[in-house]
């Protein structure tokens, strides 16, 4: 591999969602903000809503690391689950004993009593879940049953909902226009400018160690946002390719060439073929010289 070619500790473009290589950038950060005043402020329910790629699991648990001690957090990855399941799923995150013998009703009992508990004691609960579109719709009502359990002043449990836009289609829907009104805080995380890419891909390099002259160029850095929409999934693919051919080739200067053929390799990714900003510029340009030389020509 290229680590040692270019004197790196580790992989720095990895596809794991990593916390070790987070890049404050400003949507995550206004998403962390607005994460961390919402559970606060005690609200039911909070979406984080992202394209694929954007970002979202790496967010959630960077949520994970920086939430106030005083909360208790379940954690559910893949929320792909029955009602009955996801109940379960909750359940064991929250520490009820035998949860996958009980029967439904008394599940449910225990669940609401854990909670009780957790409040005399001061503590507030989170429910988090990554990939929330694929819950089934039946499971999603049942999650808005959870947030029923309250005092008079706060909840007993949040729910914070990290998901794709294909949620938000679902939740349009007037079936769910209960679920929807509860949700109290929502931010939709965009992709990364051409300045954010350069500084991502400038930070994951220096966190993995690299100590050189810079490998990939402004100019090469605005390519790379165009060809994957700013998406930082994308962005990693195409950086951990180039430099795989860079290695291969036994040079230390990545160029555009590089790009092309790893832009040829990935799915999603393209370049533009025209840019029209020269193209509206070029007609700004011959607009203003025709009308200048007829203005001469009239005066003349």
């Amino acid at each position: 591999m290229y680590l040692y070619h270019f004197g790196l500790r580790e992989l720095p473009f990895t596809l794991t969602p990593n916390t070790h290589f987070f890049l404050g950038l400003e949507p995550h950060n206004e998403a962390l903000a607005v994460l961390i005043t919402a559970l606060q402020t005690g609200e039911g329910f909070i979406k984080v809503i992202g394209e694929v790629g954007t970002g979202k699991t790496l967010l959630c648990r960077k949520l994970l690391n920086e939430i106030p001690k005083h909360f208790v957090t379940a954690y559910i990855p893949n929320p792909y689950l029955k009602p009955d399941e996801l109940r379960r799923a909750v359940a064991l995150e929250l520490g009820v004993r035998q949860a996958q013998r009980m029967s439904v009703q008394l599940l449910t009992q225990r669940i609401q009593q854990k909670l009780i508990d957790l409040h005399k004691e001061g503590r507030s609960v989170v429910l988090i879940l990554d990939e929330a579109q694929a819950l089934p719709e039946e499971s999603l009502e049942a999650l808005r049953l959870f947030t029923n359990l309250e005092t008079e002043t706060r909840k007993l449990l949040q729910v914070v909902l990290f998901a794709q836009p294909e949620l938000d289609e679902r939740l349009s829907q007037t079936n769910f226009r209960q679920l929807r009104q509860r949700i109290s805080f929502s931010y939709n995380l965009r992709a990364m400018t051409s300045i954010e890419v350069e500084r991502y891909i400038e930070h994951r390099l220096q966190i993995a160690g690299y100590k050189g002259a810079a490998l990939f160029n402004s100019h090469l850095c605005k390519k790379i946002s165009k060809a994957t929409q700013g998406i930082p999934r994308l962005v990693n693919i195409l950086c951990h390719k180039m430099l795989m051919l860079t290695y291969g080739q036994g040079h230390f200067q990545i160029n555009t060439s590089h790009l092309k053929a790893a832009i040829k390799d990935t799915e999603d990714t393209q370049l533009p073929l025209i840019d029209l900003r020269w193209i509206f510029t070029s007609i700004i340009l011959i607009t203003l010289f025709i009308g200048a030389y007829l203005y001469w020509d009239f005066r003349g």
